[in-house]
């Protein structure tokens, strides 16, 4: 068995994924010129269907975008949000010539023992068990073949659903959100500059005994394999569905914060993935923080704007708010746009707010998020729509994505004195001087 042809292997994909798609279009179609009323739910669930059945990025794009605000119309959030990073796993004939073609024909003498079946399986690749000769246990994930291919007739894929639906509302202007999902998945290609990414987290989190990060194998990483050390650990939404007391769930929220924004506060580096797949529990309620391929590096002035818009929230300082927003990148800010905008930061800002302990999301009401998005929906649609900037992307799908991971933790925490213990001493020049000391450590090469 061979890899697919490149021109075989992609218009295969794309018969697959273009029905789906084409079937989007003839039904918004149809309601915007004839006034056919579509089932969009019905429709929903047949898209997650084909998307479920595709092993690749489609699919975890459709998981980024079911948790970004207006991205997709809600029906197609709540179906995607349901899609699993899990693909059928290459048999090991398979596994064989990929491991071959990565380290050369004598590769299985590099390791005492190498498990034929997958521990793991996701979007990009998948993951065996493996012993070196000294003993230690290894993760290696050995990526699926064909992926480049795959990545870019998905991404022509998704350009054409994101123009389709931006013809039905232009509330959110697509553009910025695709070329920064167009440059974070071709990076996730590259086994050699996520182990990279792995080694700056390493730097990053080390005075953070609550979070660990797998450290990549030198010699035996490539382009298309990350051999890393073997992390012991429960999935996470395993451990909850044991019902955990209080106090673990709180632990495991507090690791999970650490884990996000030491690094987005002290290093302006932001783990663009906050996937329930992605996190791990141990014994003690310490986490194991997983896959390194979407990463976002931001300049200080960005993360001062964070911390800005937070005080202007916080002080209910107009002012303030339009000056961050711009620090941020967004143009063109009418007053009733800042409006909407402001809803969107009072419901992410609220919880650092209020110093006290309390859960993420008070009330019980599990469409609260989403009343709120379909209000700043109205809003921005209302004024024109608004093109968000593409250092707002990752940055915003973190912040609902671990909100998410908390919400579901049902972790009570004074969020407002983790949040001002990392920004009280706040300054930029220092984390610039960071930021470049860290990269260089790590070596990672610059974006794009």
């Amino acid at each position: 068995m061979s890899d697919e042809s490149t021109l075989f292997g992609e218009l295969r994909r794309m018969a697959r994924t273009s029905s789906a798609v084409g079937g989007i279009a003839a039904r918004f179609a149809g309601a915007r010129m004839f006034g056919i009323k579509t089932d969009r739910a019905a429709h929903a669930e047949d898209l997650r269907a084909v998307l479920g059945g595709l092993k690749g990025p489609l699919m975890k794009v459709a998981q980024f975008l079911s948790s970004v605000p207006d991205a997709l119309p809600a029906e197609y959030a709540d179906e995607l949000s349901q899609l699993q990073a899990n693909a059928p796993a290459m048999g090991w004939a398979f596994v064989r010539r990929r491991m071959a073609s990565e380290l050369g024909p004598d590769w299985q003498s590099r390791f005492a023992s190498f498990s034929r079946e997958a521990a793991a399986a996701a979007s990009l690749g998948q993951v065996h068990r493996a012993t070196l000769h000294d003993g230690s246990l290894v993760a290696c994930k050995l990526q699926y073949p064909d992926m480049p291919t795959t990545v870019e007739a998905d991404l022509r894929q998704l350009r054409l659903a994101m123009a389709i639906y931006h013809r039905m509302d232009n509330a959110i202007q697509h553009e910025e959100v695709y070329k920064e999902l167009t440059e974070r998945l071709r990076e996730e290609l590259d086994y050699e500059r996520e182990a990279a990414q792995m080694r700056l987290f390493s730097l990053m989190l080390a005075n953070q005994p609550n979070v660990h990060v797998p450290v990549p194998v030198p010699g035996l990483c490539t382009r298309r394999l990350l051999t890393m050390n073997w992390l012991d650990g429960r999935p996470l939404m395993q451990r909850l569905a044991e019902d955990p007391p209080q106090e673990e769930r709180n632990r495991i929220a507090e690791a999970l914060f650490h884990a996000w924004y030491v690094p987005f506060y002290r290093y302006g580096v932001i783990h663009g993935d906050p996937h329930l797949g992605n996190y791990q529990v141990r014994s003690d309620a310490s986490v194991n923080l997983l896959d390194f391929g979407a990463i976002r590096v931001f300049d200080a002035k960005f993360v001062r704007g964070v911390i800005d818009l937070y005080e202007a929230v916080r002080d209910d300082d107009e002012a303030k708010a339009h000056h961050a927003y711009e620090t941020w990148g967004f143009t063109d800010l009418s007053k009733d746009k800042m409006a909407a905008l402001n809803l969107w930061a009072r419901f992410l800002y609220e919880p650092l707010c209020d110093d006290r302990v309390r859960r993420i999301q008070e009330t019980d009401d599990p469409n609260f998020g989403r009343v709120v998005a379909e209000q700043v929906h109205a809003g921005l649609k209302r004024t024109g729509g608004i093109k968000p900037p593409r250092e707002f992307v990752l940055m915003d799908r973190s912040a609902i994505g671990l909100g998410g991971v908390f919400l579901r933790l049902k972790a009570e925490l004074n969020w407002s004195r983790l949040f001002h213990g990392l920004i009280a001493d706040f300054n930029a020049a220092a984390l610039a001087e960071r930021q470049a000391a860290a990269l260089a450590e790590a070596k990672v090469p610059p974006a794009g």
